[in-house]
């Protein structure tokens, strides 16, 4: 076959081939598509419509029984960015992402080093380190409620205390806080206790055979290894800490408690919407918070892609 017989066909045998990949990534989609469909119908069912819809109700004065509604325009962003009570709530519920995000890294990363290290009683360590994270967050909140009782609570009782845990501003959140790492390091706990059982153990044979003592492992191989699960970590965590309610409101007793120093922004708007019966407006705080939320998780994605674009 001459030179210019193949250049010829060459052309030809890629549009084939380009033409023959479409039609399999039709067929598969066709056919892939009715796995996914329920999966998006639930989707835009309980996500993609409460969304439509309350972003139309902020721009209305509805109440809760939806009826009488007229629009308002901007009325309720202008209303929410000068409300003292919502700036508040804000500054609560980031005060304690503040808190509990650094304090779950750096337990969860503990406990699981230490089940992945242990020899004797292993399994029992991972349920103990795990198990609260199955609790109900009711039955979460109310446990510690009862522990920070000031006249019955045991931790006033073993530590000699008499501290208002849960009646003085000074230390409501930090009972909320301590709860909250309890109850939920489990599941970060078994994220890093995953991740380390995926380290090849040659690394640290050869770490060793060179002379590297435990810290120089740890700082040199296990951190390193970890890198990407202690960002979605902390991406995790950030995205849940923002949104706390339940422990809260449970052991303030469906309050805001002392002072109104636990009210986060998830309770303020509920209260805005089922106590004041003001749905547009809580609407209207709800898509400033979604929109919160979102700029949290694109910022993490675009940090994320720029750590591996650097890294290549």
């Amino acid at each position: 076959m001459t030179t210019s017989a193949q250049t010829a066909i060459a052309p030809a045998r890629a549009k084939t081939a380009a033409h023959g990949a479409t039609v399999r990534r039709r067929q598969g989609f066709q056919h892939g598509g009715w796995f996914v469909a329920p999966f998006l119908a639930l989707f835009a069912l309980f996500v993609i419509w409460p969304l439509l819809r309350g972003l139309y109700l902020s721009f209305t004065d509805a109440n809760i029984s939806g009826e009488g509604a007229s629009f308002v325009g901007l009325d309720n962003y202008r209303e929410a960015l000068r409300d003292p009570l919502m700036w508040d709530a804000l500054g609560h519920s980031a005060y304690f992402t503040l808190l509990v995000v650094p304090c779950i890294t750096v337990m969860a990363f503990l406990l699981a080093m230490l089940a992945h290290h242990i020899e004797r009683g292993k399994w029992l360590w991972r349920l103990c380190f795990f198990m609260p994270f199955l609790l109900p967050s009711t039955v979460a909140g109310n446990l510690w409620q009862w522990l920070f009782n000031p006249g019955t609570g045991m931790i006033n009782h073993v530590f000699g205390l008499e501290t208002p845990w849960l009646t003085d501003k000074s230390y409501a959140m930090l009972a909320v806080v301590i709860t909250t790492l309890w109850w939920t390091v489990g599941f970060s706990f078994l994220l890093y206790l995953a991740a380390l059982q995926g380290i090849p153990a040659h690394l640290y044979e050869a770490a060793k055979l060179d002379g590297a003592n435990a810290w120089h492992r740890m700082v040199h191989i296990t951190l390193p290894m970890l890198r990407n699960i202690t960002g979605l970590v902390i991406a995790l965590q950030i995205l849940a800490s923002l949104q706390v309610f339940d422990q809260a409101v449970v052991m303030m007793d469906f309050g805001p408690g002392p002072e109104g120093s636990t009210r986060t922004f998830v309770q303020y708007t509920l209260e805005e919407g089922f106590t004041s019966y003001r749905v547009g407006y809580a609407s209207a705080i709800s898509i400033i918070f979604f929109v919160l939320i979102a700029a949290v998780a694109l910022g993490r994605m675009w940090l994320l892609r720029n750590r591996e674009e650097g890294g290549r």
